[in-house]
């Protein structure tokens, strides 16, 4: 059996939780790897078939997506013809962790797409999301990557196609430790405006790890280094607490690790409202921004914070092997994920 895992490379998370799916699905099949995406710090440890620039998210400096960065790192004909280029009909099992070239590449050819991501989770009908209503956001959620069927990963189980989160092999081993300081990864903010609210914490200390400083800094009670998978989870494994986006992975491998957290979503991105929203159900605080007026809510999490127990065993493998008995044991028909034939926002792909 021929698979394509196709992963979103856009930020850390996707690639982090495929470091341990693709081991599973090596096992079950010969596997093709692709991966499409311009903004992650880190990479898979294993051969990449396919790599595509495909559709990005730039990251800003002010809390929030760059969103002209954004516009002007996307080419609308260069997509297009990544999405026509992958020769999708070679594969018997697509798996997609919202990556588009792939998605809309199997829509193309009428094959069936696996979306097995966190996306899916938070598309759910059950899953929490924030009071105010962004149409464009979930527009994108809805769209970005379509697929024929769906299986999720959330912060609880909202729904049966919705599983706790896949914690990496590397955190599950971890024994953690309280050296006393607090591991900070908020990469749409810029460096200054960090050490600028941290150091309004004299007794506190904070390890900045930063998308946008190349060299490593300490500034009084602040300490700034440039991501490096090891040494963050080094920082986030002995640390008292975590103050960093509504992403999925790094607040799920927080929790896991029994530390007390606080988030900020991102501006501009839906999906972080909808995870601030399910992770302040379980009682995690979130915090709208870093404005200095948000200080005295700082101050009272580092004070009276506590851990909030979560339970995310390793059923990984379970969840690939069910996925795979339900879309190769039998075969399923092909379901247009758009019965009307298609939106009309990528031309020339039909």
């Amino acid at each position: 059996m021929k698979i394509l895992y196709a992963i979103q490379g856009t930020g850390n998370g996707h690639l982090s939780r495929a470091r341990d799916i693709i081991p599973v699905l090596q096992k079950k099949g010969e596997l093709d790897i692709l991966i499409s995406g311009i903004q992650a710090d880190i990479s898979v440890p294993y051969p990449v078939k396919y790599t595509y620039k495909g559709l990005s998210f730039i990251f800003g400096k002010k809390g929030g997506v760059d969103l002209m960065g954004t516009y002007l790192k996307n080419n609308t004909r260069r997509i297009v013809s990544e999405i026509k280029s992958l020769p999708i009909e070679k594969y018997d099992l697509i798996i997609n962790d919202f990556e588009p070239v792939s998605a809309w590449a199997a829509w193309l050819k009428r094959k069936p797409c696996i979306a097995l991501s966190h996306q899916c989770a938070v598309l759910s009908v059950n899953a929490p999301v924030p009071q105010k209503k962004d149409r464009l956001g979930r527009f994108i959620l809805e769209n970005y990557a379509p697929a024929t069927s769906r299986y999720g990963f959330h912060f609880a189980r909202f729904d049966d196609h919705t599983y706790t989160p896949v914690i990496r092999k590397q955190v599950r081993e971890l024994n953690p430790t309280d050296k006393g300081h607090y591991t900070v990864y908020l990469p749409s903010y810029d460096d200054k405006k960090l050490i600028k609210t941290f150091l309004k914490f004299k007794d506190i200390r904070w390890q900045v790890f930063s998308k946008h400083n190349k060299k490593a800094c300490t500034v009084e009670n602040v300490s700034v280094m440039p991501i490096n998978n090891e040494a963050f989870i080094e920082s986030m494994a002995s640390c008292s607490g975590m103050l960093c986006g509504a992403g999925f992975e790094t607040p799920a491998e927080a929790l896991f690790l029994n530390k007390k957290l606080m988030v900020i979503p991102m501006k501009n991105q839906y999906e972080q409202y909808c995870n601030a929203a399910a992770l302040e159900a379980l009682g995690v605080p979130v915090l709208k921004n870093l404005k200095s007026k948000r200080a005295p809510l700082i101050e009272d999490w580092l004070q009276n914070g506590s851990v909030v127990k979560v339970n995310f065993p390793d059923i990984t493998e379970h969840i690939i092997d069910m996925l795979i008995e339900n879309h190769t044991t039998v075969k399923t028909p092909y379901l247009n994920p758009f019965p009307g034939g298609g939106p009309d926002f990528l031309p020339g792909l039909k």
